[in-house]
């Protein structure tokens, strides 16, 4: 199993994901989650910056590859121009770049006033919007009057030698499918094995299956738990309010309902390596090709510190 370490671009500042893609590198975390958002999930998070100049500057920075996720190449941003700025950053990562979409989130795509689609909606636009997105990778003028997306003479110029792999994020059954009909890999957030069966079981096969978990590193247990609850209460937020509250205003509103003791199955606190190990294997058993680490709260550099003395040899 890859360990790789998530910048949650909600918490952290373009510096501080800066210095944390170097201090995951020299720990020795091989590869990168970074998320991308308009919107932190609560004020106390209180970040948002563009994933896209992120990812530029990523590539001067570190070599590890970087996987969006997830981009929710629908709404916000048209499928034409997340081609293109998959095809650079592909570009400036020499190949290490992976595009992850997902049908995304009311939180994020909203802004514009359009209707937020039902699910099945959002599905099917996403299914076309990786048709987009392969077309133009594919270095000719494209044009394409779908259902949802219409192009004219477009093309891009600037692309890899090989276009970007696209893993899907899918946490229902519907979204299962579409993931293993048309993604190169797939993305959750859960050690659930029976999500990874599904999509092995219904045409994903040996592809890929990256999943990511959260931490609060502190010097105690307590301590960590306090962190994650004063940044990421959202975490406690059930069932589809993740995916139609519009905004940080709203998860703060929902998370009055959320007890600290209830972020104790999310969050790995403290400083326990036994704890992140432990972790770890829950998403090994379930069948994850990739797990990363994204540490809330302000003691990343201990996350590493531990990562590289004791989690990482253990594995290894």
């Amino acid at each position: 199993m890859k360990i790789g370490y998530f910048l949650s671009s909600e918490e952290f500042t373009p510096a501080e994901l800066l210095e944390q893609a170097r201090g995951a590198e020299r720990a020795g975390f091989e590869a990168l989650w970074i998320s991308d958002h308009y919107h932190p999930w609560v004020d106390a998070q209180g970040q948002s910056p563009f994933v896209w100049s992120m990812i530029g500057a990523l590539s001067q920075v570190c070599s590890l590859r970087v996987t969006t996720a997830v981009t929710c190449p629908t709404l916000r941003i048209h499928p034409a121009v997340i081609a293109q700025a998959a095809a650079t950053s592909a570009v400036l990562h020499g190949g290490r770049f992976v595009l992850g979409v997902g049908t995304g989130e009311a939180l994020n795509e909203h802004i514009f006033g359009d209707a937020w689609p039902q699910a099945d909606v959002r599905l099917e636009m996403l299914e076309e919007a990786v048709e987009v997105l392969r077309a133009l990778w594919g270095g000719d003028f494209v044009s394409h009057h779908g259902k949802h997306y219409t192009v004219e003479q477009a093309r891009i110029y600037t692309l890899p030698d090989t276009p970007p792999p696209i893993y899907v994020s899918g946490f229902g059954p519907k979204s299962i499918d579409l993931a293993a009909r048309i993604g190169d890999g797939y993305v959750s957030t859960m050690p659930d094995g029976e999500m990874v069966r599904r999509f092995r079981e219904n045409g994903g096969g040996d592809k890929p299956c990256q999943a990511g978990f959260k931490a609060a590193y502190a010097d105690s247990e307590e301590e960590g738990l306090r962190i994650a609850y004063e940044r990421w209460p959202n975490a406690g937020v059930p069932g589809e309010l993740s995916q139609v509250l519009p905004s940080p205003r709203h998860f703060e509103q929902a998370a009055e309902l959320v007890k600290p003791e209830m972020l104790k199955e999310a969050f790995v606190c403290g400083n326990s390596a036994d704890a992140h190990l432990e972790m770890i294997d829950k998403y090994a058993k379930a069948g994850f090709d990739e797990v990363y680490v994204a540490n809330t709260g302000p003691h990343y550099q201990g996350l590493f510190d531990l990562y590289q003395r004791e989690v990482l040899p253990r594995l290894r």
